[in-house]
C-alpha cells in the first residue's frame, strides 16, 4: 500500500509545476515524494483496499491519479505560456528565444517570463495546498487499489486538456487583436503616404503596442489564477468520477 500510494503521490510530483520543475533538483524533489507519502499514509491506510497488490495496472493506476490531480496546475502554467507565444508571433517577438528553466525546452522569453509567472501565482494563491488537499481526499474517494476504468479515466483527462488552448487563446486575444488593427493600420498608411518608409517603422510600433496591450491585460491571468482552486477541483472531481464508472 506504502508504495502504490507513493506512486500517486508521485503523478502530482510528475506534473505540477512547483514540484515538476527543472530547476528544483532530484534529490530535493525525491525527498518531497517521500515526505508526503509518509505524511498521506494515515489516509491511504485507512480506506485501502484489502490485498492490495503492486501490479502494472495498480501502479498505472495511482499514478494516473496523481498525474490527473496536478495537470489543473501544470494547463494553467502552460496556458499563461501559450498565450504569451502567441502573442509573441503576432507582435514579432517569435525570434526571440530562450531556454526555459523550468520546463527545460525553447520558447519565447515572453512565453518564459508567463511560465514562471503563472507559477508563481499558483503558489501565491495557495495552489500547491489545493492540489495536496486533492491528493489526501482521492484516497477516501479512489481507495487505493480500487479497480477503475483507465480508458474513461483517459478520455475526461484529454477533454479537459482543451482547456489550456482556450485559456491560451483567450488570454492572448487582446494582443492579436491589436496586432491586426495596427497591421491594417499600417497598410492604410502606406497607401496614403508612399514615401514613408514602413519597415523601420512597423516592426518597433507593433512591437511597442503589443507590450502595452499584453501589459494591460495582465490583470485577466491574475483573476483566471484566483479562480484556478474550484476548476481544479471540477476537473480533478471529473476524472475520479470517470475513473470509478463501469466500463460499458
Amino acid at each position: 500500500i506504502t508504495i502504490l500510494s507513493a506512486c500517486r503521490v508521485g503523478g502530482l510530483v510528475l506534473v505540477a509545476p512547483m514540484f515538476a520543475s527543472r530547476t528544483v533538483p532530484m534529490p530535493i524533489r525525491t525527498t518531497i515524494l517521500l515526505v508526503l507519502t509518509i505524511v498521506m499514509q494515515p489516509a491511504a491506510q485507512a480506506n485501502a483496499v484489502a490485498g492490495a497488490a503492486i501490479t502494472p495496472a495498480t501502479f498505472l493506476t495511482e499514478t494516473l491519479i496523481g498525474f490527473s490531480l496536478g495537470f489543473g496546475a501544470a494547463l494553467l502554467v502552460g496556458a499563461a505560456e501559450l498565450s504569451a507565444d502567441l502573442a509573441s508571433q503576432a507582435i514579432g517577438l517569435s525570434g526571440a528565444t530562450v531556454m526555459d528553466p523550468a520546463g527545460g525546452h525553447q520558447t519565447s522569453v515572453l512565453g518564459s517570463a508567463f511560465a514562471l509567472l503563472g507559477a508563481t501565482l499558483l503558489l501565491t494563491t495557495g495552489g500547491h495546498l489545493v492540489m495536496l488537499d486533492a491528493v489526501a481526499n482521492s484516497f477516501a474517494r479512489v481507495p487505493v487499489g480500487a479497480v477503475v476504468n483507465i480508458p474513461n479515466g483517459l478520455l475526461v483527462l484529454a477533454q479537459h486538456g482543451a482547456v489550456l488552448f482556450v485559456l491560451g487563446l483567450q488570454i492572448a486575444a487582446p494582443v492579436i487583436g491589436t496586432a491586426l488593427v495596427t497591421h491594417a493600420g499600417l497598410g492604410v498608411l502606406s497607401r496614403a503616404v508612399p514615401q514613408l518608409n514602413l519597415i523601420n517603422l512597423a516592426f518597433p510600433l507593433q512591437i511597442a503596442i503589443g507590450l502595452i496591450t499584453l501589459a494591460a491585460s495582465l490583470p485577466f491571468l491574475g483573476l483566471v489564477a484566483s479562480g484556478w482552486g474550484e476548476q481544479a477541483r471540477g476537473m480533478s472531481g471529473d476524472v475520479l468520477s470517470a475513473l470509478l464508472r463501469a466500463p460499458r
